[in-house]
């Protein structure tokens, strides 16, 4: 076994903190904060992936209307101990080059796109914790046959958990947090056999 770098010990006793994601330039790219442990993305990202993400974030910047923005892969602080990464979000937040992550209360949407190895942390471990730090709006997107399934939820504020708002296929209209309308099928290529 080899050692680890001293970059990967935490800093404290108590683990890993939000801020600390900063301060760690030897970092994998994409490091996410759960529960205060590091999470890396270290497998191969898939082409379907990609070109979802890429296509959801085109066509939200697209028909955002003024005051909202659209951002891929910038974490969202939602405590001390959690610093996720989603996909893309949809924020309120106005621009700063500088930034490095937002805040709850700026953020409107999240959106992520399921793949083998998120699937546990976006199914379960990230709806609950999206819910509990008020985020409105939490878009799950999974493969089905190579086309995208959306899977929409919507904050119940006095429980703080997400209530199922529907699951698309090929077309998603949504009236929140603006007016939506997707052609799903559009977003990736058909599968070639």
């Amino acid at each position: 076994m080899t050692a680890l770098p001293d970059w990967m010990r935490p800093p404290r006793a108590e683990g890993w903190f939000a801020e600390d994601l900063d301060r760690l330039p030897e970092a994998p790219r994409h490091t996410e904060l759960i529960d205060g442990a590091l999470v890396f993305m270290l497998s191969p990202q898939r082409w379907w992936h990609s070109r979802t993400v890429t296509s959801l974030t085109a066509t939200l910047m697209a028909t955002a209307p003024t005051g909202f923005d659209v951002e891929r892969q910038m974490t969202v602080r939602l405590d001390a101990r959690n610093r996720p990464e989603p996909d893309l979000l949809v924020t309120t937040a106005p621009y700063d080059p500088d930034r490095t992550w937002f805040a709850p209360d700026e953020v409107r949407l999240v959106v992520e796109v399921v793949s083998p190895e998120s699937a546990h942390r976006d199914r379960t471990v990230k709806l609950h914790k999206y819910a509990e730090a008020k985020i409105p709006h939490y878009w799950c997107v999974e493969e089905e046959g190579g086309a995208p399934v959306v899977h929409v939820y919507e904050l119940d504020e006095p429980t703080h958990s997400y209530a199922p708002a529907g699951i698309f296929r090929g077309s998603l209209k949504r009236p929140v947090p603006f007016e939506i309308s997707l052609d799903l099928d559009k977003l990736t290529p058909p599968r070639s056999n």
